[in-house]
C-alpha cells in the first residue's frame, strides 16, 4: 500500500500555494535542527552557566520569520545567586528544573516571586532582575525565548553588580563623573566596583538565600489575592490532549495575558515511551522547540526548493517534498514553520518531553492530518475519490483506522534513516 503517496496527496490539499524555484542555501544540512553544538557559552563560572542558540538567519534565510528571537539556557547550581542585570529584551522564561526565586524591579518597586518547575514567568526589556536556586540539592535551570528591542536577532546584558568579572554598567564610565554622581571619592568607588570577580553566578550562603527568599506562607496567600497573574505553572491547566501515549499542556494570551504583546505561546509534551504525535502542523506559528528530557525523534515534510524554474516548466507537476528528520536529545531545539507537518515520537525505552515557544501564537490552529477529526475525515465522499483516485470507502478504512485523537503508540522497530534534507 503505498502510504507515503497518500499522505503526499495529503500535503497537497493543505498547502495553497509555496514559493517554488528557491535554491536551498542549505547544502548537507538542515536548518531547521539545531544541537548542543550550536549553543554558544555566554557566561560561564564554577556555579553555573548562560548559553544562547545561535541566531536563526546566520543558519538559514529561511528562518528569517523568526530573526528577531533568540533562545536562551541558564543553569545555576544549588545555593547560588546570579547577578542582578537588564536585557534588551522582552523575554519569556520556563523553568524546566528545581526551584528557586526570581526578582524583578521596575517602576521603582521589586517583586520576588517562588518558581518551580513548568512556572512562566513574562519580563520585559530593560526590567532589572536577579535570581536565586533556594535547592542545597538541585540545579534551578530555565530556558527562555527573547525578542529583542534595539537590532533584530541582537540582544545584550546591561549588569548593574559586579565588578572586574562581570563588568558592571558602571566602569564604562570616568572617574570625575563617576564621583559627581554619586558625591563620592574615587577611592571608596573603586573598592565598590572592583571587589566582584567571581562572574555571573555566585556561592551564597544558606543565611543570604533564606534572606532575600519571600517565605513560602506569603506566596500562598498573595496566590489567593490573584497577584500569582504576574506568573502561572503549566502544569495546573487541564491538558489539551491527554492518552496513555502523551498529554500536551498549552498556556496563551487568553491564560496568561502578560503573553499577549509579545504573540507568543507556551506548550508542553510529555511523550510516552513508545508514544508518538500525530503528524499536525500549525496554521500560523512558527514552532520553535527544545528538547528538555528523554529522547526521541523528529520527522517534518519541507517543500522541495531545489528545484529550477526550468525543471518546473518541463515538468510542471506541482510541488514536492522531501523529509527532515532528526534524533532528539536534551538541548536539541527544533524549528517547524507554519503549514509545515511534522511528527515527535518517544524513544521505546524513555520518555520525551519536549517545551515549544510558538511564534505569531494569536488565532493559531493545530491541524491533525492523521487520527481521528483529521482534514481527511471532513472531506466529502466526492472529494476524497477526486483527491486519491480511489473509491472513498478505502480511503476511509486507512484514515479511519487510527481512533486515538492526537498521540499514538508508536513504531515498534528501531528508527532508521534519519536525514537533514
Amino acid at each position: 500500500m503505498k502510504f507515503e503517496g497518500s499522505i503526499c496527496l495529503v500535503l497537497l490539499l493543505v498547502y495553497a500555494s509555496i514559493t517554488l524555484g528557491t535554491k536551498d542555501p542549505e547544502q548537507g544540512q538542515s536548518p531547521y535542527v539545531f544541537e548542543d553544538k550550536h549553543f554558544i557559552t555566554g557566561m560561564q563560572t564554577p556555579h553555573g552557566r548562560i548559553r544562547f542558540l545561535e541566531k536563526f538567519t546566520d543558519r538559514s534565510k529561511l528562518l528569517r520569520g523568526i530573526e528577531n528571537y533568540r533562545i536562551s539556557t541558564l543553569e545555576a547550581d544549588p545555593q547560588t545567586f546570579t547577578v542582578p542585570s537588564h536585557w534588551d529584551s522582552d523575554a519569556v522564561f520556563f523553568v524546566t528544573n528545581g526551584w528557586g526565586t526570581i526578582s524583578l524591579i521596575k517602576h521603582g518597586r521589586r517583586e520576588s516571586f517562588n518558581l518551580r518547575q513548568g512556572d512562566i514567568v513574562r519580563v520585559e526589556a530593560g526590567t532589572t532582575t536577579y535570581l536565586i536556586n533556594r535547592d542545597n540539592k538541585q540545579k534551578f535551570v530555565f530556558a527562555k525565548i527573547l525578542r529583542p528591542v534595539n537590532n533584530p536577532g541582537q540582544f545584550e546584558p546591561f549588569y548593574v553588580g559586579g565588578g572586574d568579572n562581570p563588568d558592571s554598567v558602571y566602569s564604562a564610565l570616568s572617574n570625575e563623573i563617576l564621583e559627581a554622581a554619586f558625591n563620592t571619592r574615587r577611592e571608596r568607588l573603586e573598592r565598590v566596583f572592583g571587589k566582584q570577580k567571581q562572574g555571573v553566578i555566585i556561592k551564597a550562603s544558606e543565611e543570604q538565600i533564606r534572606a532575600l527568599a519571600p517565605e513560602e506562607e506569603e506566596e500562598e496567600e498573595e496566590e489567593e489575592e490573584g497577584s500569582r497573574e504576574k506568573l502561572i505553572n503549566i502544569y495546573k491547566q487541564h491538558p489539551i490532549y491527554s492518552n496513555q501515549y502523551g498529554q500536551l499542556y498549552h498556556v496563551d494570551s487568553s491564560q496568561y495575558k502578560k503573553l499577549q504583546d509579545l504573540d507568543v505561546s507556551v506548550s508542553l509534551a510529555n511523550i510516552t515511551q513508545g508514544g508518538m504525535t500525530t503528524l499536525y502542523y500549525n496554521s500560523k506559528s512558527t514552532m520553535i522547540a527544545i528538547v528538555v528530557g528523554g529522547e526521541g525523534y523528529f520527522e517534518m515534510a519541507r517543500p522541495d526548493l531545489s528545484r529550477s524554474s526550468q525543471e518546473l516548466e518541463d515538468r510542471p507537476t506541482g510541488p514536492s517534498y522531501k523529509k527532515v528528520s532528526s534524533r532528539l536529545r536534551r538541548a536539541t531545539v527544533i524549528v517547524a514553520p507554519a503549514g509545515y507537518p511534522f511528527i515527535l515520537a518517544a524513544s521505546r525505552n524513555q520518555n520525551l518531553q519536549v517545551l515549544a515557544f510558538k511564534v505569531n501564537a494569536y488565532k493559531n490552529q493545530r491541524v491533525p492530518l492523521i487520527g481521528r477529526r483529521s482534514v481527511v475525515s471532513h472531506l466529502e465522499r466526492q472529494a476524497k475519490e477526486l483527491a486519491f483516485g480511489i473509491s472513498a470507502r478505502e480511503v476511509d478504512e486507512v484514515f479511519g483506522k487510527q481512533q486515538e485523537e492526537f498521540f499514538f503508540k508508536g513504531p515498534q522497530q528501531q528508527h532508521q534513516g534519519f536525514s537533514v534534507e
